[in-house]
């Protein structure tokens, strides 16, 4: 079963591509036709390419892998956020920072510096600064918290990179490539899509569309978190068997005090 319908898609505009003197003619293969000076792009197709990118996102989260998701458009970035953080996924909506994944450990430091200053607040020698250091050391959290919060707990490169609009986060897409970190990417008439691995044609432009794919992409990482604590359940259930089994056994296998004493006397005997 599709993880969306033609229906959905088309009632939230994913269907509208860019005008036709802005397309781009490596995405001829996703448009449907022109009306009225614009590219309609081939919902069909975009069934087939959101199923294709929902089954590999569920695979990574089965194998307890991250997804890093990155939209900094206006009309993305709340809709993006909020999805990434239903399913506990990392996600950029601010301004991607400059070396993020190719400089990744320099990210990390910025990151463990947020959280020393945290750890300064909670055990009080944050008070014990003048006005003026805890003024300026405040002013760094936040803006340490705008940029990398949401990427706190990523604590090694993300295994798969989601883009709404590759020609906006072109500097992430060439990161990953760079590293050979597979993209997943909505991609609009008006886009290249020759640096994305998994393309799924749509309108990158609308709030609707973005949801609907969002949606069903978020709905394939839930899945693959649960088969992951399901398979972990029964991993823990079947060692606590076995544990108990192996109990049972020396417990059968010990022979009793009175066997031992009787076995001691016949030897003396």
């Amino acid at each position: 079963m599709p993880r969306t319908n033609f229906q959905d898609l088309l009632d939230a505009g994913t269907h509208f591509g860019h005008l036709k003197r802005k397309w781009n003619p490596k995405m001829a293969p996703y448009i449907f036709m022109e009306k009225n000076g614009i590219h309609i792009i081939d919902l069909h197709k975009t069934v087939v390419k959101i199923d294709e990118a929902a089954n590999v996102m569920k695979q990574l989260a089965r194998a307890g892998r991250r997804v890093l998701f990155v939209a900094t458009k206006k009309q993305a970035k709340d809709i993006v956020a909020e999805y990434a953080k239903s399913v506990n996924m990392p996600y950029v909506t601010e301004r991607w920072p400059g070396g993020m994944l190719t400089n990744f450990p320099t990210i990390r430091k910025a990151v463990k510096k947020m959280n020393t200053i945290d750890k300064m607040i909670s055990d009080g020698t944050f008070e014990t600064l003048a006005k003026r250091e805890r003024l300026q050391i405040t002013r760094q959290r936040a803006k340490l918290e705008k940029n990398l919060g949401s990427i706190a707990d990523l604590n090694r490169l993300p295994s798969a990179l989601f883009v709404v609009d590759v020609q906006k986060e072109m500097n992430a897409v060439k990161e990953a490539n760079r590293l050979n970190i597979p993209v997943i990417a909505m991609v609009d008439t008006c886009c290249d899509p020759t640096p994305i691995d998994y393309v799924i044609p749509a309108n990158d432009d609308a709030a609707k569309s973005i949801a609907v794919v969002m949606g069903a992409l978020c709905d394939a990482i839930k899945e693959g978190l649960e088969e992951r604590k399901l398979e972990k359940d029964k991993e823990e259930a079947n060692k606590a068997q076995e544990a108990k089994d192996d109990a049972a056994q020396g417990k059968k296998l010990r022979p009793r005090k009175g066997a031992v004493k009787k076995e001691a006397e016949a030897k003396t005997e």
